[in-house]
């Protein structure tokens, strides 16, 4: 039992502390997080809670709005 990882959840555990190390180290450089924070969001597009969930309410559950 204790030798297994059915669910891989510590499967990429190294990759996940090592990138977490790194965003720690961007962290302390403010103005480099400002930066990779702007850039995130001009980059992820256009995203509502509002239209995913007018979405799913036609698609899927074919309710009347």
């Amino acid at each position: 039992m204790w030798n297994t990882d059915d669910y891989m959840v510590t499967a990429d555990f190294v990759d996940y502390f090592d990138t977490q190390r790194q965003l720690d180290a961007l962290w302390h450089r403010k103005d480099a997080w400002a930066k990779a924070c702007i850039m995130n969001i001009a980059g992820m597009g256009w995203f509502s809670s509002d239209r995913a969930i007018r979405g799913y309410a036609e698609a899927i559950w074919r309710a009347p709005l």
